[in-house]
């Protein structure tokens, strides 16, 4: 065996193949020798390890370069691909950052949830089927990532399409790269909308109309998070009737709040115009009072109370107006036109005949009929629960015999009939003009006194209406 003594090879920062010893011989490193080599060969002579100035290269051209079992690599970063996984998904994904997913909403709309994002991960999402745009896919972020910027979901509308997110950073969270002409969207997860006097209580938002308004949502919100709203609707109350009469019908009540059955009042991203009902006319003896005004929320109309009477049967409506004097007498019809759950009742019947000018019925309520003559007490409102509101909030509506703010009473017939809880007024006696309704209850307005002694007196006018709409914002 020969021995090869080196003791200096220069250039030393080349590429130049340098040849140590003939084939077959050992190489020998004294002692306290460095031996420092550009490259790693295998046992066939292949490099697989080499370094030219600051360039390190591993593997050589057609070579497969893996990592050990349970070994792991840091620092080397995404070059932007995905590993496809080829089972199409017809559930909701929980996707994992380096892979892409084959969505098939053939049967329906599926959601994609993005896992917690690192600056460097990245997802794909691909629509199997090409039924996007009849089932959508929604691409909904972890938490507080934002998609392009916004904590939206992201919705894939259009057959066929393939995104790729990457996440960036905190601010734009995770970015589509693709084609920017692609038909995927973002979307809020919550309702946003403004109009009227705006109450925040914990997660929910309400918007309180007392007069005519527009509520413009500019996003519609989805399941994620919110896409309905809840609503109270009350139309405004009648005027009571002149002269002995009854006492005006409360406006229609409509409210769908707590509903979980439907899942509240579909809404879109639209204006919709507020109509609030104005009361109706007081009037003086020998004239029924006015009807209430309707109160609209879309496609919600509550219909306003009927007016009590002066001699005849009340007046139909929302809730109906009480009789008048002239008996007997019945009350108006409530609940008319009719809806489901109903707006109202009936108005209270005068009590039958005789000399009596003092017999009325009174007005009827959300929650109850009028009462019968004379001096028919209004029937009692209806309440909605104060957290409708807030706790906090004004006190909008009226107390009354239980928890809550109770709106739509009837009004009280003729003489001092009791006006309902909810802001029904009460009836006059001998001078004293009936009493109107509550503004923004929807309560009816109470009858006019009778003609002795000391003369008669106005009735009241109904109260105006009121809406108000709930939903959640975060």
């Amino acid at each position: 065996m020969s021995e090869i003594k080196v003791n200096k090879i220069s250039p030393k920062q080349t590429c130049t193949q340098v040849t140590l010893g003939d084939s077959g011989d050992d190489i020998i490193v004294a002692s306290g020798v460095n031996f420092k080599t550009p490259s790693v060969k295998d046992a066939s002579g292949n490099i697989i390890i080499s370094r030219c100035g600051s360039n390190i290269t591993i593997g050589s051209s057609g070579a497969a370069v893996a990592l050990a079992a349970g070994a792991t690599q840091s620092g080397f970063g995404r070059t932007g691909s995905v590993n496809w996984d080829t089972t199409p998904k017809t559930t909701i994904v929980t996707a994992a950052s380096g892979v892409g997913y084959f969505v098939d909403t053939t049967l329906g709309a599926i959601t994609v949830n993005l896992p917690a994002g690192s600056a460097g991960d990245i997802v794909a999402i691909s629509d199997y089927a090409n039924t996007a745009a009849t089932n959508n896919i929604t691409i909904s972020p972890n938490g507080a990532d934002n998609i392009n910027g916004a904590n939206f979901n992201y919705e894939i509308s259009t057959n066929g399409v393939a995104i790729t997110l990457v996440y960036v950073d905190a601010t734009r969270g995770w970015k589509d790269i693709n084609d920017a002409t692609l038909d995927a969207t973002g979307v809020a997860n919550f309702v946003v909308a403004t109009g009227g006097t705006i109450l925040t209580c914990g997660d929910f938002k309400t918007h309180v109309f007392t007069g005519p308004g527009s509520f413009v949502v500019s996003e519609a919100g989805t399941p994620v998070g919110s896409d309905t709203v809840e609503y109270l609707v009350v139309a405004a109350g009648a005027g009571g009737g002149g002269g002995a009469g009854g006492g005006g019908g409360a406006g229609g009540f409509r409210q769908n709040y707590p509903n979980p059955a439907t899942g509240g009042f579909p809404i879109s991203v639209q204006t919709y115009p507020i109509i609030v009902g104005a009361g109706g006319a007081a009037v003086g003896d020998g004239s029924n009072g006015g009807n209430g005004n309707p109160s609209i929320f879309s496609s919600i109309t509550s219909t306003g109370g009927g007016g009590g009477t002066h001699l005849l049967a009340g007046n139909s409506g929302g809730s109906g107006g009480g009789a008048g004097y002239s008996g007997p007498q019945s009350g108006g019809a409530g609940n008319t036109p009719p809806v489901s759950p109903p707006q109202g009742n009936p108005g209270g019947p005068n009590g039958g005949g005789g000399t009596n000018p003092y017999r009325g019925g009174g007005g009827g309520g959300a929650g109850g009929t009028g009462g019968t003559g004379p001096g028919g007490p209004g029937g009692v409102g209806t309440p909605i629960a104060t957290a409708f509101f807030g706790p906090t909030s004004p006190s909008y509506g009226a107390p009354g015999p239980a928890p809550g703010r109770y709106f739509a009473g009837g009004g009280g017939g003729s003489p001092l009939g009791s006006g309902g809880s909810g802001g029904g007024g009460s009836g006059g006696v001998d001078g004293n003009g009936g009493f109107a309704g509550t503004v923004n209850t929807g309560g009816g307005g109470g009858a006019g006194p009778g003609v002795i002694p000391a003369g008669i007196g106005p009735s009241g006018a109904g109260g105006s209406g009121f809406v108000a709409i709930r939903y959640k914002f975060q």
